[in-house]
C-alpha cells in the first residue's frame, strides 16, 4: 500500500467520538520494598490531552503507566477514574450514569487501552484473527473495519499471517492498532514506537493525529520523537 492509499483511508476516518475519561492521582506512590519509585503525586489527566511521562530507563515510567492502568497496586494514596457521556454504551448494560461518574478501579479497564512491551500478542494466530479476537473483549472503532486497519497498518498482505512469522517491527504495529483503534477514551503507550523504522515511526504520528484527537492519551517514554505532541510532560524525578 502506497503513502498516498494510506493517507486517503487515514483522512477519510472521523476521530473517536465517544465518552471521555479523566484520571486523577491522589497524593500517589509506589514502593517496592524501601524504595520509592514515585510518591506523593496528585495530577489530573484530562480527556482530549495529551501527556508524557518522561525520564530516563529504570526512572519508573513504565510502573507508574501501570499504576495508572491499575495493573499495578499503589502503595499509597489513590487513582480515581470517570467517565463521561456514558450514556453511549460504554457502561455494563443496563446502567445509565449523568455526564459524568466515578468508575469502580477494577471496571476501568473498560475504558482503556494499552501498547507496551510487555503486552504479548497471542502469536498463534494471525494478525486477522488477534483483531477478530481483540474485538471480542474490547470492541474496535466503528470507522474502519478490521481489513481497513490491516491495510492502515501496513500488514494487508500479512493478515493471514501467524503474528509469530511477523518481525518485530510488523508485532509493534499490530500492538499499536488494537490499542489506537480501540473504541475507548484512553490511551496508554508505553515506548510506543519500539522496534519500528522511519516508515513506522510516520505511521504512528499519523495514527495519533488521525484516531486520538477526542482521547485522552498517555505516552512513557524518554525518546522524543514518541512524544512531540504530547502539550504536557510529567517528569518522574519530581516525585521522588
Amino acid at each position: 500500500m502506497n503513502d498516498a492509499a494510506q493517507q486517503d483511508i487515514l483522512s477519510s476516518n472521523s476521530p473517536f467520538r465517544g465518552p471521555g475519561g479523566n484520571i486523577s492521582l491522589v497524593d500517589s506512590g509506589k514502593r517496592f520494598n524501601r524504595d520509592w519509585i514515585f510518591r506523593h503525586i496528585t495530577y489530573t489527566f484530562e480527556t482530549g490531552r495529551s501527556y508524557a511521562i518522561t525520564g530516563p530507563n529504570g526512572s519508573g515510567k513504565s510502573t507508574l503507566l501501570q499504576s495508572i492502568a491499575g495493573s499495578i497496586q499503589l502503595s499509597a494514596g489513590s487513582v480515581e477514574y470517570r467517565i463521561s457521556n456514558t450514556d453511549q454504551g460504554m457502561m455494563k448494560e443496563g446502567k445509565t450514569t449523568d455526564k459524568s461518574s466515578l468508575v469502580e478501579p477494577e471496571d476501568f479497564y473498560r475504558y482503556l487501552s494499552i501498547a507496551a512491551p510487555y503486552v504479548e500478542l497471542i502469536e498463534e494466530m494471525t494478525a486477522k484473527e488477534f483483531l477478530h479476537f481483540h474485538q471480542q473483549f474490547k470492541p474496535l472503532m466503528a470507522t474502519a473495519g478490521i481489513d481497513e486497519i490491516l491495510s492502515v497498518i501496513g500488514l494487508e498482505k500479512a493478515a493471514d499471517k501467524q503474528i509469530r512469522y511477523f518481525s518485530s517491527g510488523m508485532k509493534q504495529r499490530i500492538k499499536l492498532a488494537q490499542a489506537i483503534f480501540s473504541d475507548v477514551p484512553v490511551v496508554l503507550l508505553d515506548e510506543p514506537c519500539t522496534n519500528l523504522d522511519a516508515s513506522g515511526y510516520q505511521l504512528y504520528h499519523q495514527l495519533i493525529d488521525e484516531y486520538c484527537k477526542n482521547k485522552l492519551v498517555i505516552v512513557s517514554s524518554n525518546d522524543e520523537h514518541e512524544m512531540d505532541f504530547c502539550a504536557t510532560r510529567l517528569n518522574i524525578f519530581d516525585y521522588k
